[in-house]
């Protein structure tokens, strides 16, 4: 509409203006400029905005308002206009070296997106809303690593939330701390993801021997108990059908030699024994 108003008006003046000086009339010609004062403050208060995008309005330091309807707006000539992104944002946040609870140096990173919320508070209340964006977002992740621990572990409670094995409430973790210290420049939190975990190197590989020693342990400790399950339902079987009579020092030499043949980790050699137990 300001457009429009502004195109009459220089089409007006011009008109009047040259009207004026062929009749040498004082009154079109004053009237020609102030319709062509009127067109150059519809034209110098036009601006354009994209979708997704903003303008803060100040007038002398005062903040006025937020202009966030796309296309040609217009404002007061005197307005001065800050455009102001209001698309979502990607931070890839460093990978930084910090402590686990239990003390471990671990590597951690994330990816963060985030987008402006309140335009007057991101440019008012914080000095540089990006740059307080990415140094709370590290302080965040430090305070984050601290809380859990890398791994689970035998010091740790049953149950509880770990870095690798709890990703999902570690996640909903980051998430709410980052919006409580971005809450303060007016930015919100779409999404965040860790993009990187793992011990530092400098204990990379003992801790790697240690995950190696517990799967061994545990894979054995599952051979075992399998193994003594076969060995008791081999001797129940026996026993019931009958089909031979064995007393206690036989049933524990037979115990035995099933348990070295089913918990062995290499092929076991059969040896044919022609005489009897005792001889």
């Amino acid at each position: 509409m300001a457009a429009v108003v502004g195109i009459v008006l220089a089409l007006g003046a011009v008109y009047a203006f040259t009207t004026g000086v062929e009749a040498t009339g004082p009154v079109l010609f004053l009237g020609s400029l102030l319709m062509g004062l009127g067109a150059a403050l519809c034209f110098t208060g036009l601006f354009m905005l994209q979708p997704n995008e903003s303008a803060i309005l100040t007038l002398f330091g005062k903040y006025i308002g937020t202009d966030r309807s796309e296309g040609l707006r217009w404002a007061f000539p005197l307005y001065v206009k800050r455009r102001l992104s209001l698309r979502a944002r990607n931070f890839n946040a460093p990978t930084l070296k910090v402590n686990d609870k239990r003390g471990n140096p671990v590597e951690i990173s994330a990816a963060i997106v985030w987008r402006v919320r309140d335009t007057a508070q991101a440019v008012f209340e914080v000095d540089d809303f990006e740059r307080y964006v990415s140094i709370q977002a590290e302080a965040a992740l430090r305070h984050l690593a601290a809380q859990y621990a890398y791994d689970e572990g035998e010091d740790l409670s049953a149950g509880e939330t770990t870095l690798r094995a709890g990703m999902d409430a570690v996640v909903d973790a980051l998430k709410c701390e980052l919006q409580e210290r971005f809450e303060a420049a007016g930015v919100q939190v779409l999404d965040a993801k860790l993009t990187h975990l793992a011990y530092a190197p400098e204990i990379a590989q003992v801790m790697l021997r240690r995950q190696q020693a517990e799967a061994i342990i545990s894979a054995r400790a599952k051979i075992v108990h399998g193994a003594v399950s076969m060995v008791e339902t081999a001797l129940k079987g026996l026993s019931e059908r009958g089909i031979v009579e064995l007393d206690d020092e036989r049933k524990a030499a037979m115990v035995s030699n099933l348990l070295v043949v089913l918990c062995s980790d290499k092929e076991t050699q059969p040896i044919v024994n022609t005489g009897t137990l005792y001889n």
